[in-house]
């Protein structure tokens, strides 16, 4: 069965963050009609695929992205409107020569990866089964992610003193989504209450969590260890662990980590990190060091990467060329995937597989700047590798992608939760 396209529509919207993005929809011969959502970074890798944006300064300060929904409407349109497509693949292969560039930055992967993702969920439709069993393949089980909710927000997410961008709580001990998804939202109103008896900010950074004027790691940490407790739950990574981003290339500089005022090299990060590793119940740590610290990631991994799954994300960018390399150069032991990092659904389904050839696990994540799509959901389930990251039990942005998560358990009520047994976990 090959997938035709009749009309491809696009448009300019807001994301959670209130700045544009490209809403694609699609519509198919067979009678389908699909919608995608296009989330966008604020903490980004600098090998990731460009957005193609406006420019124009007297219009959403140059980050209009009419561009790109004319590459959509245009280019991109007279493509691939009329042409029966047999499979995913071969569509995405189209629109990857069509940019002709290697960042996708000619067309936009603003423009592509909107149209990439509807373009699956299109397929999906026209075989009469949910996204996520269409995403299922190479080797890949189905099974329902542990949820990482970022309770905590820092860095770029936020406007407080904190260096790191993202604590996370991961009920990786729960029996079930609906489990899980309960924990989230109780540690998260558990840790509400905590911050307003000390007296400390509520409001919410850009993912949902709370910005608290904090400005040391260990002080989130204790405070989130106290929430989880207060919330009726063990802080240990057999029932609720904790799980870090720093995002370190946002404060790497010259070759040092500025963090709290003081100057750090590598070394003396993951001698930070080894500290925390013994006092707080962290299984997992993304961005750990900066994007180009090449060296630091090797001995990171070297000293850590049996203690503590460590995640890559702007060194990765999704790309699975990049990742193969990583994992031959013993960098990490994980990687972060997010479909517009590198553009195309295909070209994350690769990245999956590189992940899981080198034994490596792999992290679904949404965006700072989100939309109320939820593909990513069906993709945590549909890869198989047991986690997902959304944000925060709040905002629904975020919200849409725990409760799809809830609705695909309620539909298939043996499908496994948690990490896969053939994770080899830290």
């Amino acid at each position: 069965m090959s997938l035709v396209i009749t009309r491809l529509h696009a448009q300019e919207t807001l994301d959670s963050r209130g700045a544009p993005t490209v809403a694609v929809t699609l519509y198919a011969e067979s009678g389908a009609t699909v919608a995608a959502g296009v989330p966008s970074g604020a903490s980004t890798g600098s090998r990731e695929a460009v957005e193609l944006r406006d420019g124009e300064a007297d219009r959403y300060h140059g980050r209009g992205v009419r561009s790109a929904v004319r590459s959509v409407t245009g280019e991109i349109a007279d493509a691939i409107v009329g042409t029966p497509f047999s499979t995913l693949a071969e569509l995405d292969q189209r629109l990857v020569d069509l940019d002709g560039t290697g960042d996708k930055s000619r067309l936009g992967a603003n423009a592509i990866v909107g149209v990439s993702i509807a373009a699956a969920k299109a397929f999906a439709a026209d075989q009469r089964e949910p996204v996520w069993r269409s995403l299922t393949g190479g080797g890949a089980v189905p099974r329902l992610p542990v949820p990482h909710f970022n309770v905590i927000n820092g860095g770029r997410h936020a406007r407080n003193r904190l260096d790191f961008q993202e604590f996370m709580i991961a009920p990786l001990g729960a029996r079930s989504i609906a489990e899980a998804v309960r924990a989230g939202a109780e540690v998260y109103a558990a840790l509400r209450v905590i911050l307003d008896e000390r007296g400390l900010s509520t409001g919410l950074g850009d993912e949902g969590g709370f910005a608290p004027e904090l400005s040391r790691p260990e002080e989130a940490l204790a405070i989130l260890v106290k929430a989880i407790g207060a919330a009726g739950y063990q802080p240990s990574r057999d029932e609720v662990a904790i799980a870090i981003d720093p995002a370190a290339s946002e404060f790497y500089l010259d070759g040092r980590y500025l963090i709290d005022e003081a100057s750090l090299t590598s070394t003396d990060m993951i001698d930070m990190y080894s500290t925390l590793l013994d006092d707080f119940p962290i299984w997992s740590i993304e961005d750990g060091l900066a994007e180009y610290d090449d060296e630091g990631w090797r001995a990171l991994t070297d000293e850590l990467g049996d203690r503590v799954q460590l995640v890559g994300d702007d060194n990765f960018v999704t790309n699975p060329t990049i990742i193969e390399a990583a994992a031959s150069d013993g960098v990490a032991n994980a990687a972060l995937i997010k479909v517009n990092q590198i553009g195309t659904v295909t070209e994350t389904l690769e990245a999956l597989r590189v992940c899981r050839r080198h034994g490596y696990g792999a992290m679904i994540s949404h965006r700072s700047g989100e939309t109320t799509d939820s593909f990513i959901a069906d993709l945590a389930v549909g890869s198989g590798f047991g986690q997902l990251k959304s944000g925060a039990p709040a905002r629904g942005e975020r919200i849409a992608k725990y409760n799809r998560l809830l609705s695909i358990a309620e539909a298939n009520p043996g499908m496994a939760y948690g990490l896969p047994e053939t994770y080899r976990r830290p």
